[in-house]
């Protein structure tokens, strides 16, 4: 079981910003305590940004009830400036909570097993 853990870089240029998440054990609120205001104040001061997410959850576990809630309103808030969203697992509930994701962003959210091609996926705009 890996340890619980969050590790957020993320890069703006411009009105294009890119988010890398890596994500280990269990999410919980308190992580997404910690990543929300990181993410407002990337998109802070941008009229149209335009969001590009990999997301590695291959030391993934699980969510909390609560981070799932936070991890909904996070997406539903900022779905429109979503563009693509990599998320890099082996888990086939990753696969599955992928498609879901699809319903309440606008942009294109797909599930990878391998990074490489996640990473390509994103570089692809």
């Amino acid at each position: 079981m890996a340890k619980d853990g969050l590790k957020v870089d993320i890069e703006r240029h411009q009105q294009r910003i890119y988010i890398a998440l890596v994500l280990t054990g269990t999410l919980n609120h308190e992580h997404y305590q910690l990543l929300t205001p990181l993410f407002a104040s990337a998109l802070a001061d941008i009229d149209e940004p335009i969001v590009d997410v990999f997301i590695d959850a291959s030391q993934l576990d699980g969510f909390t009830t609560r981070a799932m809630w936070d991890d909904f309103k996070l997406g539903v808030i900022h779905r429109k400036q979503f563009k693509r969203v990599a998320l890099y697992g082996h888990k086939r509930w990753q696969s599955f909570a992928a498609s879901v994701a699809n319903w309440f962003v606008s942009g294109e959210v797909k599930y990878f097993d391998d990074p490489r091609a996640a990473i390509a996926w994103l570089s692809e705009h």
